[in-house]
């Protein structure tokens, strides 16, 4: 991905409310913001209610809050509409799985984030886009919960053109089969992940979902767009 994406969007910075305890922590993250840049810190707290009333596109947390793991409230946060990137020094990969199960769009490692990596990551999740950072890709490398579904080649291949946002009758046209194929599929996909205990009812959640499990990759995605794009249109 690289330094393309640290420009300024053009609607304005993005916004960023973080919750950490540890005064050197804010330092850090407050100098990294401190020139006018992509991103803008708008608010701070050692708790998670003290920035709840703040407007932020995303809410960078800190997991362990004066000495008490915060893992059970993400889901909460994320379910209110927050868009959550965990920063934290617990990478355990079980650490990890569980926050992202609970709706976080990314983790954040302290001990291996540079200024770059953590603007790059903050952006990417405030455009909707899939980020997958180092502690991240670890989990889901070493995931083997047997509750993981499996996906076929084909249903794989139909997620895939889905998620570049081509309709499912560009996607059918693609594949060289029928509309309504591409919908058994892609509801074939929903039902494995209600089975499997992690409904994914909208197009997001079973992106999300995808990627966790290593089903789909965010670079995949990337260069099919960048393609699509060079093409001047969407492939037929």
């Amino acid at each position: 991905m690289g330094q393309q994406h640290l420009g300024v969007p053009a609607d304005g910075p993005v916004t960023v409310a973080l919750v950490e305890d540890h005064q050197v922590v804010v330092d850090g993250v407050r100098s990294w913001f401190a020139t006018p840049g992509p991103v803008e810190l708008v608010a701070q707290g050692p708790t998670i209610e003290s920035v709840l009333g703040a407007t932020a596109d995303v809410l960078l947390l800190d997991l362990n809050l004066n000495g008490t793991m915060v893992v059970d409230r993400v889901a909460e946060l994320c379910a209110g509409g927050q868009r959550i990137i965990v920063f934290s020094e617990h990478e355990e990969p079980e650490t990890v799985r569980a926050v992202l199960d609970a709706g976080a769009s990314a983790f954040i490692g302290k001990g291996r984030a540079t200024r770059d990596s953590c603007l790059e990551t903050i952006l990417e999740v405030a455009a909707d886009r899939p980020s997958v950072t180092p502690p991240m890709a670890q989990a889901i490398a070493t995931d083997e919960r047997p509750h993981r579904p499996q996906l076929s080649d084909k249903e794989r291949a139909a997620l895939l053109f889905w998620f570049q946002s081509m309709s499912k009758a560009s996607v059918a046209a693609r594949m060289g089969i029928k509309e309504r194929t591409v919908r058994q599929y892609i509801d074939r996909a929903r039902v494995k992940y209600a089975a499997a205990g992690r409904p994914a009812p909208t197009k997001e959640k079973l992106l999300i979902c995808a990627i966790q499990d290593g089903l789909i990759h965010p670079d995949e995605v990337t260069v099919y767009t960048s393609l699509a794009a060079g093409a001047g249109g969407e492939p037929g």
